[in-house]
């Protein structure tokens, strides 16, 4: 790293930065620090995921101050409550409808349904998940993803199912040993195109 003057500052070296430290990065994240946060670039994942992150916990929070659950919110919004599960974590995007009704249901501003209408970036990251209950996903395909993948070939052929054309259910099954969780996955199959 060349020290160029006393203000810190980590830019990508291709937005030539005239201050600060230049330094190459391996992200795309680009913060500027002076008396404060000066510039980032909002294409960059690192900001996407803070501002999914900042969306989420907004979500979050409103929804624990109204004392509603992801079931009441379904009778709001029209979509199950999976669905509007991951809409807070920035799985899923919005109509501005949707959106709307959503944000006037917890009493958050047009920055939130605004944010809620757009494309996110899906998924965990390539890390495996820390947390237990959403390890055991991980851990269910780990086991059994070989074999389901062979009884599906079988009674299908060569494809896949889709996550997109897709629906997602959970309910509580009563059981005198212990409550038992039942996950319904229905998803079309997609067969590999020949040519």
């Amino acid at each position: 790293m060349t020290p160029v003057n006393s203000r810190a500052c980590t830019l990508c070296m291709a937005n030539g930065c005239s201050g600060g430290y230049r330094r190459p990065v391996q992200t795309a994240a680009i913060l500027r620090f002076n008396e404060g946060l000066d510039k980032i670039n909002i294409l960059s994942p690192e900001f996407r995921g803070m501002m999914n992150q900042e969306i989420t916990d907004k979500l979050l929070h409103a929804k624990k101050q109204k004392g509603l659950t992801f079931a009441d919110l379904e009778k709001t919004v029209g979509r199950d409550e999976v669905w509007i599960a991951a809409l807070f974590y920035r799985q899923a995007s919005a109509s501005r409808e949707e959106a709307a009704q959503l944000a006037s249901a917890l009493d958050l501003g047009p920055d939130v349904s605004e944010a809620l209408t757009e494309c996110p970036t899906k998924g965990l990251g390539p890390v495996v998940p820390a947390d237990p209950l959403v390890y055991r996903f991980y851990e269910i395909m780990q086991v059994y993803g070989m074999p389901l993948k062979a009884v599906i070939h079988e009674k299908f052929g060569d494809g896949i199912m889709s996550a997109i054309d897709f629906t997602l259910d959970v309910d509580k099954e009563q059981d005198p040993k212990g409550d038992r969780v039942r996950i319904t996955m229905s998803g079309k199959f997609l067969p590999y195109k020949k040519w």
